[in-house]
């Protein structure tokens, strides 16, 4: 994902979206909401982009966590496509804080937050799939494995990060859990669902964890 100076643009019909969508919503706000006029209209609109989010509870299709756990849960082998595709995979509460940070500053002093933000993690949480899935079985035990498909695959990116700087020196935002926490995460709520525990008890858990967790910037 680009950094905010960077022209946005998009090599297949899914990163093209992204880019479209952040248009779409810079033509909206200046057209109906311009900050010139904000004390008539009194509206502040900003965009918030996330990385590769994951996390208990997603079952997505066609998503590289869920479909592993779906594999897991089977007792099958998993099949990755990409094994050398590099993603910033980040949990779910990191980009929620984000969001929830942002929703603050924009309530409180919109017009100085009225742009796009990357909610994303460090330069460390870029992990290739491969790493990813080695991970996971590791962490699954029971002879989890995994093997890479043969054949064509339809095109994507092979490297992906965000540019998080903006956020973490305007908004104060760092992100809490790196690359394996996040996976460690995963794990612990599928674990609890593959057993048929209390899936609300695991959830607040995680939230209360990740709140009371004190980093140093």
């Amino acid at each position: 994902m680009p950094a905010s100076s960077d022209a946005l643009r998009g090599y297949d019909p899914y990163s093209s979206s992204k880019a479209c969508s952040e248009l779409v919503t810079d033509a909206y706000r200046k057209s109906f909401f311009h900050i010139e006029n904000h004390e008539s209209h009194g509206v502040v609109i900003a965009t918030a982009r996330a990385g590769n989010v994951i996390g208990g509870g997603d079952w997505a299709v066609d998503r590289l966590i869920p479909d592993c756990i779906r594999t897991l849960l089977k007792g099958e082998k998993i099949q990755i496509r990409n094994p050398y595709a590099i993603r910033p995979w980040q949990h779910v509460l990191d980009p929620l804080s984000g969001y929830l940070l942002l929703a603050e500053k924009l309530y409180a002093d919109g017009k100085l937050y009225i742009e796009g933000w990357n909610f994303g993690p460090d330069d460390d949480g870029g992990k290739t799939v491969e790493w990813v899935v080695n991970r996971l079985c590791a962490k699954w035990g029971n002879g989890a494995a995994y093997e890479i498909e043969n054949g064509h695959h339809l095109h994507e990116a092979h490297y992906l990060r965000l540019d998080c700087s903006k956020a973490k020196f305007k908004l104060g935002w760092h992100p809490k859990w790196n690359v394996e926490s996040a996976i460690d995460k995963v794990m612990e709520w599928s674990q609890v669902y593959q057993f048929n525990a209390d899936l609300m008890a695991i959830c607040m858990k995680q939230i209360d964890e990740y709140q009371k967790l004190k980093i140093d910037v």
